[in-house]
């Protein structure tokens, strides 16, 4: 699992949090919210042992994830930016005046299941999920061009057999007016004679 812990907070104060694993998160999480400076946004992520503990501070509300070091950065922040967007739009401004772990009960379920899907699920990583698409989008040109191709190679036989049967017809032409002068010259004997 790459994410493995992960807290919203108020300043210092900590409104939710869940703990995938039993480690010393929650303690280390806590230094990293007494030192992040000001109430300025902010992007940061900070090492600790093997894993990467990332920050998002955004309008005094910040998130904050343990993520294995093999998790990189493009995950964790998506996974803070998601979960920032549904804390604030399940808890508004009651944000502003809650008291720690006033939202624990409720949205620990929805860290735990956010974790669990950013973890497992390659649709989670935008740019992944894009390169999926451009390459089913190539495989269909790709498809696309072989059946113009393909259509192409049946129009140039059809084009070498529209011109094989107008040279027939200009030569049927010519034998049918050769005849024709025959058999009038043959009529014009018959008739002389």
């Amino acid at each position: 699992m790459a994410i493995l812990y992960a807290l919203v907070a108020r300043g210092s104060v900590v409104l939710a949090e869940f703990s995938a694993t039993s480690t010393t998160a929650n303690a280390i999480a806590r230094q990293i919210l007494e030192k992040i400076p000001g109430n300025n946004d902010t992007n940061a992520s900070y090492s600790q042992d093997r894993y990467i503990f990332h920050v998002k501070r955004t309008d005094g509300l910040t998130v904050l994830c343990m993520a294995d070091d093999t998790a990189g950065r493009r995950i964790p922040f998506a996974f803070l930016e998601e979960i920032h967007q549904r804390f604030v739009r399940t808890y508004g401004r009651a944000v502003l005046s809650a008291q720690a772990y006033a939202m624990n009960d409720e949205f620990s379920r929805v860290l735990s299941q956010q974790m669990e899907y950013f973890s497992n699920d390659p649709n989670a990583d935008r740019i992944n999920r894009l390169r999926g698409e451009m390459s089913q989008v190539r495989n269909v040109m790709i498809e696309n061009i072989d059946k113009v191709l393909e259509r192409g190679d049946r129009l140039e036989l059809l084009v070498d057999k529209t011109a094989n049967m107008q040279g027939n017809t200009f030569r049927f032409r010519k034998q049918a007016r050769r005849f024709r002068n025959t058999v009038w010259w043959r009529n014009v004997k018959l008739t002389i004679l």
